[in-house]
């Protein structure tokens, strides 16, 4: 099952200092190493593709987090899909699709008793695209999803959705539509992103966030106030939904992309937001989730959005950087400036 004829060098990025505001060079370094013989139980990935998340950036840091920061010198983490290449394991013949924790690397050695967590073998044939399982039929898509869901969203009401058109925003919005919302209302980051949200995503308007008035024009957009925040932005934006939050509203707090770069190297946070009363005075309620949480609903998620796919009520967007492992921290700046529409991926491998 093994191969003595594949490439053994294997390049990967190495966390070496921890990231103050952006990312900057120096913080990774990409350093060639040679991958040993196979052991028994161990089989060799080649990443084809890389998941590049918000949460990336909170890894870097030392900020309190539901995982423990990369370590210093350590692989830098994330998602990816992969190939087997050489494999001493039956669950892992050469040629499967794999996907889960790569981290940010040409080649993975798949050793359940070494990776934070065991690669997953995808279904042959594939019944979507590669990217599909880091995105619509991956963590992001699961986490729109949960999201819509836990957020407890009734018929009629209404949802502002931040980070619209972006991989978990641009499903969730979609989904609240197919779940009955009366008014499905977007924040994204340029007119054309907007444009795109309400023709092609279904919005029902959409609201520029660099607009000198984006404030007034969100307003207007709910003359009837918000019932559901499907929040992934915080900052100013979050501070305002929340002065518009009807009585018993509902805030899902998914993410929060604008306080990543704002921590210092203790991991405090230097940011706030104002408004926080408001979850008192209109008896709304927060509440935060992850998806890893949530393995035990994976399947159910995933059957769901497969089933939008398979009738065509499901669009999703990808950008995909090319250009190999050497991409992925330029790409990682275009999450926070808002470059990318959809999930945001780079291409390691063909």
């Amino acid at each position: 099952m093994t191969s003595n004829r594949i490439n053994r060098i294997n390049r990967a990025y190495r966390l070496r200092r921890r990231p103050v505001g952006q990312l900057t060079d120096g913080d990774l370094e990409l350093v060639e190493e040679q991958v040993p013989e196979l052991a028994d139980g161990q089989a060799l990935v080649r990443t084809k593709l890389l998941s590049l998340d918000p949460t990336s950036r909170v890894w870097m840091s030392d900020m309190r987090s539901y995982e423990p920061p990369v370590p210093i010198g350590a692989v830098m983490r994330g998602f990816g899909v992969g190939e087997v290449v050489a494999s001493t394991r039956e669950d892992m013949p050469v040629g499967a699709t794999v996907s889960g924790f790569t981290g940010w690397q040409e080649l993975v050695l798949a050793d359940d008793s070494q990776l934070e967590a065991p690669l997953t073998v995808l279904p042959t044939p594939l019944p979507a695209p590669e990217s599909a399982f880091l995105g619509v039929l991956g963590h992001t898509g699961i986490s729109a999803y949960l999201g819509i869901d836990l957020a407890e969203l009734k018929e009629g009401e209404t949802i502002v959705i931040s980070a619209a058109c972006g991989a978990v925003g641009s499903i969730a919005g979609q989904i609240a539509r197919q779940k009955g919302a009366g008014r499905v209302i977007g924040i994204a980051g340029s007119p054309s992103k907007c444009q795109h949200a309400v023709k092609v995503l279904g919005y029902d308007a959409c609201i520029d966030r660099h607009a000198a008035d984006w404030r007034a024009q969100l307003d207007a957009a709910t003359p009837d106030g918000i019932d559901v925040d499907f929040e992934n932005v915080g900052g100013p934006v979050m501070d305002h939904i929340l002065m518009r939050l009807n009585i018993g509203a509902r805030v899902s707090l998914c993410g929060m992309i604008s306080e990543y770069n704002s921590y210092n190297k203790g991991g405090e946070h230097t940011g706030s937001l104002t408004n926080i009363v408001q979850l008192i005075m209109q008896r709304a309620t927060i509440k935060g989730f992850l998806v890893l949480d949530w393995a035990h609903r994976f399947e159910e998620a995933i059957t769901y959005l497969a089933g939008l796919l398979g009738e065509g009520k499901l669009h999703y967007d990808e950008t995909i950087v090319d250009g190999g492992i050497e991409a992925a921290p330029h790409a990682l700046h275009q999450l926070f400036s808002g470059a990318n529409l959809g999930k945001l991926l780079v291409r390691v491998a063909d």
